[in-house]
């Protein structure tokens, strides 16, 4: 009998990459807006700067993501090890 799992070697998509940036950048934005309205007191600037901070951060996480993942330093096949 066999009890281990089949090997399955495993890669994020870069759809799953793009939507982790996004759940990411979305707990971040709020963190943001949260800072700026207590650091200028005023509601419409720290909307503001949050905006822009989603876009400009979901792309740059978005392209750190795939920039790691090709990465080979730190990560190993699924054959290495043993299950």
């Amino acid at each position: 009998m066999n009890r281990h799992p089949p090997k399955i070697n495993v890669v994020d998509s870069q759809c799953r990459s793009l939507f982790k940036a996004v759940s990411w950048r979305v707990a971040g934005t709020v963190d943001t807006i949260i800072i700026s309205f207590l650091v200028t007191g005023r509601v419409k600037l720290a909307l503001s700067i949050g905006f822009i901070e989603l876009f400009t951060k979901v792309c740059l996480y978005y392209l750190h993501e795939r920039v790691w993942n090709s990465i080979r330093l730190g990560k190993k096949n699924i054959e290495d090890y043993d299950i």
